[in-house]
């Protein structure tokens, strides 16, 4: 096996070419203020960082293992091996689980579990190199399988929760995708995988290196199309500043009720404010002037989330946008009505209105 890496010179290569990606990538998010993927948006911050980490962290492993392609002697290879295997335990799985939960922008999740699920796996590998026996890799490798089985499970919810957060605080979810989320979870779960699986020959060390170009780029790209989430803290105080001596009891009386509606009514439906894109939860409840938790738990007993309520004003204003040009018979398309109803992209509209009206959006022109 070690012979082959020194005969491959293709190999060496391709792993020369991921290194060196790896590591200008790094460079580029830790240092870069712009972005090139998508000059307007802001990604979040904390994700750039932890994925210039993680970049950076693989670019080191893939350094240590040089050596271990060039040992003549097979045990010297393979405590190398090992060291880089204890390596990768320590700090890229945990960079990469970390990666994951900032993608998660809803709250600043604990990763101190994180560690406690590697720790184990960093002992194997210690034991492992102390003895100079891969013996226990097997043991290793069947708990990281279930360790990351027991994680996958716990990002399924997670992103779930996520969704249910973007559409009670967005109106608009363009480059806030949550399937992007399931994504980043599927790659990595198969790169651990077959990773951990570790089936060995040449063929599975190129796909390896492959599979890691692949993440260089759905990564660096995922990271720079992902928009910024965080709620500015001034914005989120001054949207909490009216009704504080009710907000304790965590309750919404019919009274509070009933004068979010008339206040939605006359600052957000009158004033078309819903045409506004981008607009937040936050933004509306310093408009109407009331307390952020007060206008979301009345959107709960609407039954519906902040996302659905903007979205059927911005439907009933393309009807009634549709309905105006038909009357006077001006030339129009259905792309142009959906931007002046409030919509940058005419796939969410589509979608938007085909769950709004049961039918999509040329099905019900016809009808009219």
């Amino acid at each position: 096996m070690y012979e082959q890496f020194q005969e491959d010179t293709l190999y060496i290569i391709l792993y020369s070419i991921v290194t060196a990606m790896n590591a200008m990538t790094s460079i580029y998010l830790l240092f870069r203020r712009g972005n090139a993927f998508a000059a307007d948006i802001t990604p979040p911050v904390r994700l750039r960082r932890w994925t210039a980490a993680f970049f950076a962290v693989l670019a080191i492993g893939h350094l240590w293992y040089i050596p271990a392609m060039m040992f003549d002697s097979r045990e010297a290879a393979m405590v190398s091996m090992l060291i880089g295997a204890l390596l990768d335990c320590i700090l890229t799985i945990p960079l990469a689980l970390g990666v994951m939960l900032c993608m998660l922008q809803d709250r600043c999740r604990s990763l101190w579990p994180i560690g406690v699920m590697v720790a184990p796996l960093a002992v194997g590998m210690i034991v492992c190199i102390i003895t100079r026996s891969d013996a226990l890799l097997p043991w290793v490798r069947g708990y990281f399988l279930l360790a990351f089985i027991g994680f996958t499970i716990y990002m399924v919810g997670a992103v779930r929760q996520y969704g249910r957060w973007l559409r009670d605080n967005f109106a608009d979810l363009e480059h806030k995708e949550v399937w992007q989320s399931f994504v980043a979870l599927a790659v990595m779960t198969i790169m651990f995988g077959y990773y951990v699986a570790g089936f060995g020959g040449m063929v599975y060390e190129y796909i390896i290196q492959v599979f890691g170009l692949f993440l260089i780029f759905y990564l660096l790209w995922r990271v720079e199309t992902l928009s910024d989430l965080s709620i500015p803290l001034s914005q989120d105080l001054s949207a909490n500043e009216t009704d504080t001596e009710d907000i304790e009891d965590n309750t919404l009386s019919p009274t509070i009720h009933e004068n979010i509606g008339a206040l939605l009514q006359q600052h957000c439906i009158d004033t078309q404010l819903y045409l506004q894109h981008d607009l937040t939860v936050f933004q509306l409840a310093q408009t109407i002037g009331v307390n952020r938790l007060y206008l979301s738990q009345y959107f709960s007993r609407q039954g519906m989330s902040y996302n659905a309520y903007i979205n059927n004003l911005r439907i009933n204003h393309f009807v009634s946008l549709y309905r105006e040009a038909a009357a006077a018979k001006r030339n129009f398309t259905a792309q142009q009505l959906a931007h002046d109803s409030g919509y940058q992209s005419y796939s969410t509209f589509s979608l938007a209105f085909k769950q709004r009206m049961g039918q999509s959006v040329t099905a019900w022109m016809r009808t009219q």
